[in-house]
């Protein structure tokens, strides 16, 4: 093989046996028999472990270029389409995870493995997310269009519910027997739940969809 193809080649078998056996249970050695070439191979490609990890994140972020979450909903962002923002990212989201499973699998080994993957993840990946959530949340806010409320929980309340169901089709529940509904029909679903909870012109009372009988801050409804 040539050089590249040889280095994709380890990638996509590390990828493999790394979520089918977590990272203490796969060595380089491994690696090397699965590709059928020598552990010195390996790391002529990969010159020590961490470089094998951010190669790992790197091959994925570029192979998968349909799933930037700020370019995916950038517009609506502009537009301060709220509902566009959160139901945009859900289904990025949850296509994403339909698509590469093994890679869900292989985080959750990272994560409670406390591998160090786990953490450039988190950084590279996560933090950006709420970062850039939050300050959509903060602008929205300000504009008097969302509750006043920490946009940091309003972030997490949103990915628990994306993360949860893509868990559930991934490990629990592959065959979907407690929900079967389309990645379209979740993702509409999760933004509505969110933006029914957050957006400045519903009430405490409120029942989805009904009229808007109580301000928000009358001392009425916060006395309720």
């Amino acid at each position: 093989m040539a050089g590249e193809e040889r280095r994709m080649q380890i990638l996509r078998l590390a990828v493999s046996l790394f979520s089918q056996r977590g990272f203490s249970g796969t060595t380089t050695r491994e690696i090397a028999q699965a590709a059928g070439v020598s552990e010195a191979m390996v790391f002529r490609h990969f010159a020590t472990k961490e470089e094998l990890y951010n190669a790992i994140l790197d091959h994925k972020a570029c192979g998968d270029s349909s799933f930037d979450p700020f370019a995916v909903v950038a517009d609506a962002v502009q537009r301060k389409d709220d509902r566009a923002v959160f139901e945009g990212l859900a289904f990025s989201a949850l296509e994403h995870h339909d698509r590469d499973p093994e890679f869900h699998r292989l985080l959750l080994h990272a994560a409670l493995e406390r591998h160090e993957l786990a953490e450039i993840f988190w950084e590279r990946n996560v933090r950006p997310l709420y970062e850039f959530l939050g300050d959509y949340v903060r602008t929205r806010q300000s504009d008097g269009g969302m509750i006043a409320i920490e946009p940091a929980v309003v972030v997490r309340a949103f990915i628990g519910m994306v993360i949860h169901h893509s868990l559930n089709n991934t490990l629990w529940d592959p065959k979907r027997s407690l929900l079967n509904i389309s990645n379209e029909a979740a993702a509409r679903s999760f933004a509505g739940i969110l933006l029914d909870g957050i957006n400045n012109q519903r009430t405490l009372e409120q029942p989805i969809g009904a009229g808007n009988p109580v301000p928000l801050d009358t001392p009425e409804t916060i006395e309720k």
